[in-house]
């Protein structure tokens, strides 16, 4: 028996070539197992005990290639004597399972060179006394114990070509397992193409010539913070009432050129160069006398009830000692929810307090301006229940033109 035959197939196992893959385990298992042999009767030969051990390269989670050497002393059946058994043989496998799972069934499929030595009684016997090329076919199961050591069982059915014989084999084996990982570099894939590099990609940049260094939007578009329709980089006055008109810098407009804002100029049409309150409106408007009316609304509701006229009644009492006032009913609102909708929803409040002092309390309207101020004049923080609560309230601003 040539020993450096099952030498050369283990080494000719562990170099078969692979596909290449990211980040591969390979396993290597030295495969010692004991197991019994069934004879084909044409061999004249007793089943036997037999034993070997096997070389095998798990290069996919599924497939393995396994060289093997295996012997026996098997005892003649027919006649007296006995006949050395020696075996090498290379097999395939494919496993049901990954080897990270306990139980690892499997099927195999291989070929081999026995070598049935010589009879000590000296009579040959068809298939006893040869060199003879066996093809097997065979299933069983791996039990990985741990990382390093697992449990084989073996099943295996031989087929000798020479004298068209069949022999059998069961087999348990124990196994030693050697993993490593294998990397390949995988080349980063090419970034898509972005001609303003302001991270968009060109196929999606609705804005494709940005100057460099704006902050965008995920179309590719410059931020415009207040929603004026000037992007902030050119926008000179960046918090401008939603819905406001501005110019081409995002400043509101002043069409009188009064110096304040369309948005609260009261008094559109203001001589030019006259003197102008905070209104926009011609004199000096002082604010002498604040109220705050303690009316509280339902939740999203700007419906007062008749429950708050005696509240409402010491602005009206005031203003009618004193005729010569305005007032202006300021609504605010908390921060939470919505800042446009908190704005609607003080001047809605702030119009139906002054309604019931023109309504019901006999003051002239032409004295009387409802302002909503949404969440802009906080007397507290929004940050605490109590401080949301006291920024819920409505004022009356008793004013006197100087």
């Amino acid at each position: 028996m040539n020993i450096m035959r099952p030498i050369t197939l283990a080494a000719l196992a562990t170099t078969i070539a692979t596909p290449a893959m990211a980040d591969r385990q390979e396993t290597v298992y030295i495969n010692p197992f004991a197991g019994f042999q069934l004879f084909d009767d044409k061999r004249d030969l007793s089943e036997t005990g037999t034993f070997g051990f096997g070389l095998e390269y798990r290069f996919k989670p599924h497939w393995s290639v396994e060289a093997l050497y295996s012997r026996a002393d098997a005892d003649r059946k027919y006649v007296p004597g006995e006949s050395e058994f020696d075996e090498i043989r290379l097999d395939g496998t494919y496993y049901f399972a990954g080897p990270d799972e306990a139980w690892n069934p499997y099927v195999s499929l291989g070929a081999g060179h026995a070598d049935f030595g010589s009879d000590s009684s000296g009579v040959m016997t068809a298939g006893s006394n040869h060199d003879e090329t066996r093809v097997n076919v065979g299933t069983g199961f791996r039990y990985n114990v741990s990382d390093a050591v697992s449990l084989r069982g073996d099943l295996r059915e031989f087929h000798g070509i020479d004298e068209s014989t069949f022999d059998t084999q069961v087999s348990l084996g124990v196994s030693f397992a050697f993993t490593r990982t294998v990397g390949q570099s995988i080349p980063e894939p090419a970034l898509p193409a972005d001609t303003d590099g302001d991270g968009v990609p060109d196929s999606r940049d609705q804005c494709p010539s940005t100057p460099a260094g704006v902050t965008v939007d995920s179309n590719g578009c410059e931020l415009d913070s207040d929603r004026d329709g000037v992007a902030d980089s050119r926008d000179h006055c960046p918090d401008t009432p939603r819905g406001a008109d501005v110019n081409s810098h995002g400043c509101e407009l002043d069409s009188d050129n009064d110096g304040v804002v369309n948005s609260k100029d009261q008094c559109p049409n203001t001589t030019a160069g006259a003197d102008v309150d905070a209104t926009g409106c011609e004199g000096v408007t002082e604010t002498i006398q604040t109220f705050t009316i303690e009316v509280q609304f339902p939740t999203d509701s700007s419906v007062i009830g008749n429950a708050y006229d005696d509240e409402i009644r010491r602005v009206a009492d005031f203003m009618q000692e004193n005729p010569e006032t305005i007032v202006e009913i300021a609504g605010h609102s908390d921060s939470r929810g919505n800042a446009d909708y908190n704005l609607s929803l003080s001047q809605r409040r702030a119009e139906a307090v002054a309604g019931r002092l023109t309504e019901s309390l006999g003051i002239e309207a032409s004295r009387v301006q409802a302002t909503g101020y949404g969440e802009e004049q906080p007397i507290a923080s929004n940050q605490t229940a109590d401080g949301r609560a006291a920024n819920r309230r409505v004022e009356a601003r008793i004013q006197v033109r100087r």
